[in-house]
């Protein structure tokens, strides 16, 4: 059976905005994912709160999603497919992210699991657009109103390290916006959306 691997943030994770903490395992994408897909892929669950994709982060080496990515796949070597969701975190007003820091962060993470196993395919969602929700959030500690332009500047660099790097791209923001609590995290329902539309986006394309 194939293994998919989802490495990402607190989306991926689960967090539930209501009452910050995590949605069970019937709830959050990954997890209505792996019931989806049961009888054909494995689903490996690997979400964490606040991980950066291509900063170190002050809290520790499981939240520095490229230096921890390394040490996850000495482990992990059969991963078939990677579904990577990182990059919202690193939009925080204090780490200064520009497009040629998206670029070199996504290309670093791409290579990591390429050379760890080059027949893995990697499936890369782009950050979350958040909204000017967040600013009335706890989350305002960490995401202003640069932040959210921030996301909008780097977001085309996603799609284009994607297609350079010869991995597959999608973006859920098509199909879903974060919840109003917070203008960051994802609804119950939302989660539901992610999950059905990524299992079909497998099943088609794998």
């Amino acid at each position: 059976m194939k293994k998919i691997l989802c490495y990402g943030d607190s989306n991926t994770f689960g967090f539930n905005p209501q009452n910050c903490k995590r949605y069970d395992k019937n709830t959050r994408w990954s997890g209505i994912l792996s019931e989806l897909l049961k009888n054909k892929f494995e689903i490996i669950e690997e979400g964490m709160n606040n991980r950066t994709g291509f900063f170190k982060n002050p809290e520790g080496l499981k939240q520095s999603g490229s230096e921890y990515l390394p040490i996850y796949l000495q482990n992990h070597k059969d991963i078939d497919i990677c579904i990577l969701s990182l990059g919202t975190n690193d939009a925080q007003f204090f780490y200064n992210l520009n497009s040629q820091i998206t670029k070199t962060g996504l290309e670093k993470l791409i290579s990591t699991i390429k050379d760890t196993n080059s027949d893995t395919q990697i499936i890369i969602i782009p950050p979350v657009k958040i909204t000017e929700n967040i600013l009335n959030s706890g989350f305002s500690l960490m995401f202003n109103k640069n932040s959210i332009e921030t996301i909008k500047q780097i977001f085309p660099t996603f799609e284009q390290t994607a297609k350079e790097n010869n991995c597959l791209y999608l973006d859920l923001n098509e199909i879903v916006s974060p919840c109003i609590y917070d203008g960051l995290h994802y609804s119950e329902d939302s989660h539901k959306i992610i999950a059905e539309t990524l299992a079909k986006f497998i099943l088609q394309t794998f």
